[in-house]
């Protein structure tokens, strides 16, 4: 079993940055392909960003160019740079790890992006 925890969200105004980061429980993260994916109100879990474990890395077409996903310091930890945030980008973030086939969800961290 894997436990993820998401920190880092907040309030924020248009155009400003925040980063996240997820820790796991464990050093599977070594073998796991990991991702952030975002919900906003009445709509669909999508995709903002994944991280294999070779150093690939692949982006929702909307925040390409605006986010970065990379390996934290700390050990098995994951961080999800955001700039140039928008409004559009409000929604639960949710980290996730793909290990074997088999995903691992966070709790969930709430960033608001204001006018």
């Amino acid at each position: 079993q894997v436990q993820l925890v998401e920190s880092g969200g907040g309030l924020v105004q248009a155009g400003e940055s925040l980063r996240l980061s997820c820790a796991a429980s464990r050093s599977a993260l070594t073998f796991a392909i990991m991702g952030w994916f975002r919900q906003a109100p009445g709509k669909q879990r999508e995709l903002v960003a994944t991280l294999g474990f070779l150093g690939s890395t692949n982006y929702g077409d909307s925040v390409k160019g605006r986010f970065t996903i990379s390996r934290g310091n700390a050990k098995n930890t994951v961080n999800l740079q955001m700039n140039s945030l928008k409004p559009e980008d409000t929604a639960v973030y949710y980290c996730n790890a793909n290990i074997g086939g088999r995903d691992f969800w966070g709790q969930g961290t709430q960033v608001t992006v204001s006018l």
